[in-house]
């Protein structure tokens, strides 16, 4: 590229490059001098002034550490200062004038230039870039730096735009190249947009938040939510550095420079072709590809992935954690069981593949069996029994003859215990159980020793609005409801007081026992006719027996 292409502006470049150099005592002149003598720590160089100049011995070194000068040489300085009226002279700044004068001569108009250098100092016009030991004027106006952050020691790339071969000056550019760079950028850019085009990019670098993909030199983001169908995942789950994949230009912040980069929308939507991929009731094969405690992602290849829930891992309704049961990387074969087209979701069962527990128990077990079990968990209503694997409900009312007891009172986690199973729904998939029914029941001893029509007498237990409950034995009770109870006034009765009266009715099967008073006087007299018709067979009178009848009223 040649000067005449790059506007600039009319500025005495060389000027300012010599005030970078210059020092507030500092004739900064290119002269010749003889090396008279050289100490320990300096050498004495004689340039033709009042007074003979100081310079660093390190200065006179080459790369072993070696003089490369001796007393009586000639030697090019540049003058940098004065100190007590000795001048200061410098041979790394004459051999820097050297090398780029050299550079100038050799340097050709027709060629570009580009120089990767280090800002190594700073004035009023601009900035000093060393490169490859040559030093490079970069103004103000060319530097895109900002005043703000201090650049000295800032590595920049930059464009040489003038050489002036005069002041030995040579000006260089940032701002061109990164203009040449930016609108090689928003040319890409525009391509990319305009078209639509799907193209293939490089993957350079991987964060939590998506991936940085090269495309035609320009960095592009494509975040983590724009990576899969699936919705959003991590990426470093499924991608590594260097990979290349297709992706298409979603839109370009040209204020922050940012390219948004889609590889989902260079994929496509299997959501689009959902009912010809999958429907309710497939089984088909799938990964786990993430656990949590609630559920498990699996995925379904086809870009498709379907949530497990904790529910449908296991029959077993105890399940702590998807974890105990599988593990990321595991194939499986699951039903689809919800097809979400407007939320997106698939959900699966793995359950629903794997044999019934309920079907598995009927074939070993039947109604009626006596069997043995483990409590799992106590609850208000009753207990659960694991046998084998299926959990049976043990109910309060079938743990005890006793009305006053329940699960929590006599049974704890953990505890062996001996059932009856009396029911069992296959289409519910449950199973009752009993403990009591390995018992006798009280009624049913009651029921073997009394019969309807046997005088017995009870204490009040409780008195409701249709009758009163009296315990006749030890666990047996019976009902005497409130129209049986005449003579009797059922405003008049307390709790604890004793009742004679008839058994009425006998439900041995759902220990159910009714008593009347009313038929008491009845049964009484039947009684007396009973003991009449014995009587003459024992010779009795009938006096006889009225007098006991009239005793025992007494």
């Amino acid at each position: 590229m040649k000067f005449e292409d790059i506007e600039i502006e009319d500025v005495d470049f060389g000027a300012m490059l010599e005030e970078s150099f210059r020092k507030s005592d500092s004739k900064n002149e290119l002269v010749e001098g003889v090396i008279v003598k050289i100490n320990e720590s300096d050498a004495i160089v004689d340039i033709g002034r009042k007074n003979e100049a100081l310079l660093s011995l390190e200065q006179l070194k080459d790369e072993d550490g070696q003089l490369a000068f001796k007393v009586g040489d000639k030697i090019e300085v540049v003058v940098t200062g004065n100190k007590n009226g000795r001048p200061l002279i410098s041979y790394d700044m004459a051999k820097k004038r050297a090398a780029l004068n050299t550079f100038i001569k050799e340097y050709d108009e027709e060629q570009e230039y580009i120089i990767d250098g280090v800002v190594t100092k700073k004035n009023k016009g601009g900035y000093v870039v060393e490169c490859d030991g040559l030093e490079f004027f970069m103004p103000k106006t060319l530097s895109y730096l900002s005043d703000k952050v201090d650049p000295v020691g800032k590595k920049v790339k930059a464009l040489i735009v003038k050489v002036d071969p005069e002041k030995s000056s040579i000006v260089v550019s940032r701002k061109e190249l990164i203009e040449r760079e930016r609108g090689k950028v928003q040319e890409i850019v525009d391509k990319l947009l305009e078209s639509k085009e799907i193209v293939q990019g490089v993957i350079k670098k991987i964060t939590s938040y998506g991936m940085f993909v090269d495309v035609g030199g320009i960095d592009g983001l494509v975040h983590y939510s724009q990576i899969s169908h699936k919705g959003p995942i991590n990426p470093s789950k499924y991608f590594s550095d260097g990979d290349t994949v297709n992706v298409i230009a979603l839109e370009y912040d040209k204020k922050r420079g940012h390219l948004s980069l889609s590889i989902k929308d260079a994929n496509p939507d299997p959501w689009k072709q959902i009912d010809n991929i999958i429907g309710v009731g497939d089984s088909v094969k799938a990964v786990v590809s993430n656990i949590e405690p609630y559920g498990v992602f699996v995925d379904l290849g086809e870009e498709l992935e379907a949530f497990l829930h904790v529910s449908e891992v296991s029959w077993d309704k105890n399940v702590k954690h998807p974890k105990d049961y599988l593990t990321i990387g595991d194939e499986i074969n699951v039903e689809v069981i919800e097809i979400d087209k407007e939320g997106r979701r698939l959900r699966v069962s793995l359950k629903n593949l794997l044999p019934q527990p309920i079907d598995q128990f009927i074939s070993a077990h039947k109604a009626g069996e006596v069997v043995k079990g483990t409590v799992s968990s106590i609850t208000d209503f009753g207990a659960f029994v694991k046998i084998g694997i299926v959990e049976g409900l043990l109910h309060n009312q079938e743990v005890s003859w006793d009305k006053s007891q329940n699960a929590k009172n006599l049974l704890k986690v953990g505890d062996e215990i001996e059932v009856k199973i009396i029911k069992v729904d296959k289409d519910a998939g449950k199973v009752s159980l009993s403990r009591k029914a390995l018992e006798s029941s009280p009624v049913s001893t009651f029921v073997a020793k009394h019969k309807i029509g046997d005088i017995v007498t009870g204490k009040v237990k409780d008195i409701k609005d249709f009758g009163v409950f009296v315990a006749l034995e030890e666990g047996v009770d019976a009902l005497i409801r409130t129209e049986d109870l005449h003579p009797l006034k059922a405003e008049e009765i307390s709790n604890a007081q004793e009742i004679k009266g008839v058994i009425s009715f006998i439900d041995a099967k759902n220990g159910k026992i009714r008593v009347s008073v009313k038929r008491l006087e009845r049964q009484e007299e039947r009684d007396a006719m009973d003991k009449l018709n014995l009587a003459q067979d024992d010779s009795m009178t009938l006096g006889d027996i009225l007098k006991d009848q009239l005793k025992s009223k007494r």
